[in-house]
């Protein structure tokens, strides 16, 4: 058994001081508030429940900084996903495994501890399927083993290239399956991930424009979450309207059974009547900050979508950066942007927002990823401390922490995290960086090269 003892730690009824955690078989055994550390404890500062991380497409962490250059025309989302088909063809499982080991390095040691990997590259760079469906579900998995992530797995199901069964382009041919395709997928993911502690495995059907009804019906129909990419541009809104007569969150609330089990990623361009449907329905709204940022993508109503009761949780998508608390303080600062206030999202008067964030965040992101998540007897042991001698928290007590830790401090306030009992990350440097950043400087001077 690992004992661990901090001066203040954020427990699930609230902030508590002189804590001690007991930690056995990956997870929090006993918490015991107002006790005097022993010479066995590991001593920290602040301790917080790990963040989830619902929604990241780790390969794309490759491309960071790569299509930052205007092309010919105006550029958006769709000229930039080009550029990822491009770039995605080259692509062999061991660079799968490279790049991704380096995305969850970064996770771990900004704060995330699990990640919900959405994961569409399933086919050899022929579109020809591997041997082993889960060929490339493999090398995620074995990547959240080195880094030590917890992960969800979401193999995507991908079928067609828009509205109304376009059949797939040559840029999509090592994402697409069929429904037999897709059962064997998941099979052979399950077994991907069964050496790794509490992982998970969900559905994915990739949006609507690459699913028919009857396919999202099937695809959906098992058991663990389900997440999918839904009205993200508004070329996206047009399309799905010129094709059913309905926007597209309108049109799935319609046409599928929307539960506490969903994760809809974006959702970017709803109408108020949208958005208090997807709020009704008990569904989590993956929201991508960094992501939505560097693709155009626009603002998701989140203080409406707040104010309906709906739930929320954060993801790092494209991975173009990594940083937990960045994600929470663009959320909070783009509704600052669209509404000309302030504190938009702290939930009423005199409340933190960096806490309203970080505690609306662990909550749905777990609701979406399938695994509880905070600082309670019988949870993970997923937990990260912040340095309490650092200056951007000086003074600060409670709440004044998160919003600290949010809006001053970021990422490098992150000391230690440990994830399912172990510490993997120390003084701000996962166990296995230098490994990790060695093979993947190779894989891209390689990548780049050709």
């Amino acid at each position: 058994m690992t004992t661990l003892w901090f001066e203040t730690a954020l427990l699930a009824d609230g902030w508590a001081r002189a804590v001690r955690l007991s930690l056995a078989g990956g997870r929090i055994e006993t918490v015991v508030v107002g006790a005097d550390p022993t010479a066995d404890d590991q001593r920290g500062g602040v301790a917080l429940p790990g963040l989830p991380n619902l929604h990241s497409h780790a390969f794309q962490r490759a491309m960071a900084g790569l299509t930052e250059a205007r092309g010919p025309t105006a550029d958006s989302f769709w000229s930039w996903r080009e550029l990822m088909y491009r770039f995605v063809g080259r692509l062999e499982p061991d660079d799968i495994e490279a790049i991704a080991a380096l995305a969850f390095m970064e996770m771990l040691e900004t704060g995330f501890t699990r990640v919900g990997e959405f994961h569409y590259l399933h086919h050899d760079r022929d579109g020809r399927a591997y041997a082993n469906p889960a060929e490339m579900g493999e090398r995620i998995a074995a990547a959240a083993a080195e880094s030590g992530i917890g992960l969800t797995l979401l193999p995507v199901f991908y079928a067609h290239a828009g509205f109304g069964e376009a059949p797939p382009t040559d840029g999509q041919r090592r994402f697409v399956t069929d429904a037999d395709g897709y059962a064997r997928l998941l099979e052979a993911s399950r077994a991907a991930v069964a050496g790794l502690p509490d992982a998970v495995v969900g559905a994915a059907p990739h949006s609507l424009r690459a699913v028919t009804r009857s396919e999202l019906a099937a695809v959906s129909g098992g058991a663990g979450p389900v997440h999918i990419h839904i009205a993200e541009q508004l070329r996206e809104v047009d399309d799905c309207l010129a094709w059913s007569g309905a926007r597209p969150v309108d049109w799935l609330m319609d046409n599928a059974a929307v539960d506490a089990r969903w994760c809809l990623v974006h959702a970017t361009h709803m109408t108020a009547d949208e958005t208090a449907r997807l709020a009704r329905s008990g569904a989590v709204a993956g929201l991508c900050p960094i992501t939505e940022a560097n693709l155009g993508d626009g603002l998701f109503p989140a203080a409406a979508f707040l104010d309906a009761g709906g739930a929320i949780g954060v993801g790092s998508d494209s991975n173009v950066r990594i940083d937990a608390a960045e994600e929470l303080r663009l959320l909070e600062y783009g509704q600052r942007l669209s509404a000309r206030a302030r504190n938009v999202l702290a939930g009423g008067a005199g409340a933190s927002t960096g806490a309203a964030l970080y505690r609306r965040s662990l909550a749905g992101g777990a609701q979406a990823l399938g695994q509880p998540t905070g600082l309670s007897e019988g949870a993970p042991a997923d937990l990260v401390t912040l340095d309490a001698g650092h200056p951007d928290l000086a003074g600060r007590t409670g709440d004044a922490i998160l919003d600290g830790y949010v809006f001053a401090g970021g990422s490098r306030l992150v000391k230690d995290v440990w994830r399912a009992g172990r510490k993997v990350v120390e003084d701000g440097r996962l166990y296995a960086r230098d490994r990790i950043v060695a093979r993947y400087r190779l894989t891209l001077e390689r990548l780049l090269s050709a």
